[in-house]
C-alpha cells in the first residue's frame, strides 16, 4: 500500500513513516500541495493524509476539496483540531476519516487500514451491481467506474461520499435503508453517531439532484427508519 501524507512535522512523519514501513505500508512525504502533485503523479497513491493546517498556500481543506474534483483517493485528515463542528465539516467536505493529534502509531495504522477496506468493499460491491458498472434510474445514470453522475444529461458536482450514498441507494429502488446502515457505507463505523453528518449528505444530495423545473424526489425519508430511493424509478 502506498499512501501520500502531507505534513509539516517533519519529526512526526519520520516517526510514523518508521512504524508504517513495518507495517507493509509505503508513506511518501510532502510539506506542500505542490510537493504532493508531484508525489501523486509520479507513484499513483492509494490513500492521501493531509494535515489540516498548512504553512502557506493551499490548507488541508482546500486539498480535501481538490481530491474530491480530481483524484478522488481515499483520504484521511489529520489535525490538532478536535472540535466536532470541524469533524464534521471534515466530513461532509469528502474526507473518509478524521484523526486527532496526538495519536498512537497503532490507531494511525488501524484507521488507514479500516479506511483502504471500505474503499475495496465499496469497490467490490459496485462491480457486482452491474457488468458495465452503470446504474440507469429514469433520468439518472450513475458511472460507477470513473465516479461520474448525470441527470437528465447534466453532470452532478457530487462528494465522494455523496456519489457512494447514491449508488447505493439507486442500486436498491424502494429499499429501506437506515441511517446506521448508510453511515457504515459511507464513513465506517468510526462516526456512528454522528448522524447531523449523513443528514447533511442527504440534504446535499437531494440539492443536486433538483436539476431543470422537474423536482423528482429520487431519495426519499422513511421516517424513524432512514432513506430509500424512489420505487418508481427502477
Amino acid at each position: 500500500m502506498k499512501i501520500v501524507w502531507i505534513e509539516d512535522e517533519l519529526q512526526l512523519l519520520q516517526e510514523c513513516t518508521e512504524f508504517l514501513h513495518k507495517e507493509s505500508i509505503e508513506v511518501h512525504g510532502a510539506t506542500s500541495l505542490q510537493e504532493a502533485e508531484s508525489l501523486i503523479a509520479e507513484i499513483s497513491p492509494d490513500l492521501l493524509l493531509v494535515d489540516w493546517m498548512l504553512p502557506g498556500g493551499a490548507s488541508g481543506i482546500e486539498i480535501c476539496k481538490r481530491n474530491e474534483r480530481e483524484w478522488k483517493l481515499p483520504f484521511i485528515m489529520v489535525t490538532a483540531k478536535g472540535d466536532e463542528f470541524d469533524k464534521v465539516l471534515a466530513l461532509e467536505l469528502g474526507a473518509d476519516d478524521y484523526l486527532t493529534k496526538p495519536f498512537g502509531l497503532r490507531e494511525l495504522s488501524a484507521r488507514i487500514k479500516a479506511v483502504m477496506r471500505r474503499a475495496s468493499r465499496n469497490g467490490e460491491e459496485v462491480s457486482m451491481l452491474d457488468e458495465e458498472t452503470l446504474i440507469q434510474r429514469g433520468g439518472l445514470l450513475l458511472d460507477q467506474q470513473r465516479f461520474a453522475a448525470f441527470l437528465n444529461g447534466q453532470k452532478l458536482d457530487l462528494t465522494r461520499t455523496e456519489f457512494l450514498l447514491l449508488s447505493k441507494l439507486a442500486a436498491y429502488p424502494g429499499r429501506v435503508f437506515t441511517r446506521t446502515h448508510l453511515m457504515d457505507e459511507a464513513l465506517g463505523d468510526s462516526f456512528l453517531g454522528y448522524e447531523r453528518t449523513l443528514d447533511s449528505h442527504i440534504r446535499n444530495l437531494r440539492r443536486k439532484l433538483e436539476v431543470g423545473k422537474e423536482k423528482q424526489e429520487l431519495i426519499q425519508t422513511v421516517y424513524g427508519v432512514g432513506y430509500r430511493f424512489a420505487e418508481e424509478f427502477r
